[in-house]
């Protein structure tokens, strides 16, 4: 028996390394992409309220949608085929960039490229959590997976940098991001053929035969959309460092590179430290990431740097802690559903907290301080409530 567990260890634990190396490609190219938006947005006119609203959008568009897409494949069953196509779609808008000369052209294909991460995340979830238990652990799972994504999302950032550096030009850096485009595409498909049906990884016991949503799920949602809301967007920081010229440009998507080695560091650690203690580490690591709004906004070149290690930080929690401490929560054949829904109802106020914060930007930059750090905060009561009926329950 013990060969066989450890046997089926290995099964799962390669194929989470493979999904984090397409992620690593994948995060290349679109967070290479991102770590610009807001200053080409700028360099076509737009004003912070537009960076600020088109980039919330996205991330509405980013995750509300993942409540059809996870239902769809909830219904399904067709977890490999959704994810490959939301896959392609979002590949294929970052080059798509070069070819664009307004802003509204560009915030097109910057909220495509986030439909398409919407369509393909429930079911890569789904998959990733069948894997989870059997490799030791949701959140070593998701964390792992996680650093392999953030290091893809720091390599992109430095690479676009390398390429203004050279005095190319934003349409160029764009251009240059078809080969890890290419490259995720490619893998995504190798994946597919060597891991068809990665619900055979997944031993664990079925508790019952509940599938409806939990009471604990949607008090953690409620949570969590309140650190969503206070989470700037990182082309709106980038547009403020181009604005106030605090950081310059060129070191501009290098900071968002620190962020993402912070972020992929971090989720390797953090995941572990998940699963052995459970929600405090949720508490103390939302506590940390609330300090980022004052750094970046208000510090010259040094403390913007050190906030946007710490903003790295919170996007950490936000890839891996969370949606690791949903998988215990719900029955199997409803977890891309819950997926879904809970990163629909992040992705909502993800937007409304954007669009504030865009909005607060023209207005007033303390507003915009005080809001980003209020609305952290005000989740961690409820986190320590969840994180004790995680213990109550045997989840955590």
């Amino acid at each position: 028996m013990a060969e066989i567990d450890h046997r089926g260890q290995r099964i799962a634990l390669r194929f989470i390394i493979l999904i984090g190396i397409l992620s690593f490609f994948a995060d290349f190219t679109y967070e290479g992409s991102r770590s610009i938006i807001g200053p080409y947005l700028a360099s076509l006119q737009a004003t912070g309220t537009i960076v600020g609203i088109v980039t919330g959008f996205g991330e509405l568009a980013g995750y509300g949608l993942r409540l059809f897409s996870g239902r769809w494949a909830d219904a399904s069953g067709r977890y490999w085929p959704i994810t490959i196509f939301g896959y392609v779609v979002q590949m294929a808008s970052v080059p798509a960039l070069t070819l664009t000369s307004s802003w509204p052209a560009a915030a097109i294909l910057i909220i495509l490229e986030r439909v398409g991460k919407a369509i393909r995340n429930p079911p890569r979830d789904v998959m990733l959590s069948h894997a989870g238990k059997q490799a030791g652990g949701y959140g070593w799972a998701f964390g792992l997976h996680e650093a392999l994504d953030q290091f893809g999302a720091m390599f992109g950032p430095l690479a676009v940098s390398a390429v203004l550096a050279y005095g190319r030009s934003y349409r160029e850096a764009f251009a240059v991001l078809l080969v890890p485009a290419v490259t995720n595409l490619s893998l995504v498909l190798l994946a597919r053929y060597l891991y068809p049906k990665p619900e055979d990884m997944d031993r664990a016991p079925q508790r019952g035969v509940r599938t409806d949503l939990p009471r604990v799920f949607w008090i953690y949602l409620f949570g969590a959309v309140l650190v969503a809301a206070g989470f700037a967007d990182y082309p709106l920081i980038a547009f403020h460092f181009a604005r106030v010229h605090s950081v310059p440009a060129n070191w501009v998507p290098i900071l968002y590179s620190v962020a993402m080695a912070v972020s992929g560091a971090g989720s390797l650690v953090l995941g572990r430290l998940f699963d052995r203690y459970g929600f405090s580490v949720l508490v103390a690591l939302t506590l940390v990431s609330a300090l980022f709004a004052p750094l970046v906004f208000l510090g010259g070149f040094w403390f913007a740097l050190v906030g946007a290690a710490i903003w790295g930080l919170g996007m950490g929690v936000h890839e891996s802690i969370i949606p690791a401490a949903v998988s215990p929560m719900v029955a199997t054949r409803r977890r891309a559903s819950a997926f879904g829904t809970f990163t629909a109802g992040y992705g909502i106020f993800w937007f409304l907290g954007s669009a504030v914060i865009g909005i607060l930007y023209d207005v007033s930059l303390p507003a915009v301080i005080a809001f980003c750090v209020l609305t952290q905060l005000a989740a961690i009561p409820i986190f320590v409530w969840v994180g004790r009926q995680s213990l109550a329950n045997g989840q955590a």
